[in-house]
């Protein structure tokens, strides 16, 4: 298995105000596979999410990597492995404001070892034509279309994408949702997608329900359909 979250435990606060967060996760993915984790505000999946990629620790239990457990690496051997193996998309953009598209997406390539070249990604994403504007000078979805561009161009093993749709427009979220999947299958990175969206679940290959910290269902989707057909 290329993703192990093994019995993950996460806690918040202290003494009699502490909660619980997340009860004893255990799941994995395959490689290439894009993944749903779907549950309301507050299940836990951001958390999670949060924990696949390093950003947080979790108090118990442990997450491996293609073999690497996070938890046995320091400081510096976790942000080395952030910036070489994983890719964040978040709801909200964190553009450089001062920056073009392509400078953008530059600095992830920045950061990586084996990066994607640029110019195609920026055509595979649609953006070559808005490669010299700002931020302030694009749509919602150019700006996550940049974003995106941002997390993949180094070729991440595994693409983290907490809410992408969140702040986007039907039409649009589908745009976004499409190109997710066109990355997915011309790159074969690993996708995580977590969301509230349940229609988002049927471009799986695999979903994982949560519901207060616990996995509720976690399967395989037999009846995987396109994104372009997704309807909610």
């Amino acid at each position: 298995m290329f993703l192990e979250l093994n019995n993950l435990e996460k806690y918040y606060g202290e003494g009699e105000s502490r909660v619980r967060v997340l009860q004893g996760i255990t799941a994995g993915v395959e490689k290439g596979d894009i993944c749903v984790m779907l549950g309301s505000s507050g299940c836990g999946k951001s958390t999670l999410l949060n924990i696949i990629g390093g950003i947080e620790k979790a108090d118990g239990g442990y997450v491996s990597i293609n073999g690497q457990k996070l938890s046995d690496m320091n400081e510096k051997k976790l942000t080395r492995y952030r910036r070489d193996h994983l890719g964040y998309v978040f709801q909200f953009y964190n553009l450089i404001p001062n920056l073009t598209v392509r400078e953008n997406i530059e600095v992830g390539a920045f950061l990586g070892k084996n990066t994607l070249d640029v110019d195609d990604l920026m055509k595979t994403l649609g953006l070559w034509e808005h490669r010299n504007k700002i931020p302030n000078q694009l749509s919602g979805g150019q700006q996550q279309r940049t974003a995106i561009g941002r997390a993949i161009v180094k070729n991440p093993d595994i693409l983290l994408c907490d809410e992408p749709t969140g702040a986007l427009d039907y039409k649009t979220s589908k745009d976004i949702l499409q190109l997710i999947e066109q990355l997915n299958q011309k790159y074969g990175n690993t996708v995580i997608i977590v969301t509230h969206n349940d229609a988002i679940k049927n471009m799986a290959d695999q979903i994982i329900k949560l519901r207060d910290g616990q996995i509720r269902k976690n399967y395989r989707n037999e009846s995987k359909i396109a994104a372009a057909d997704l309807d909610w």
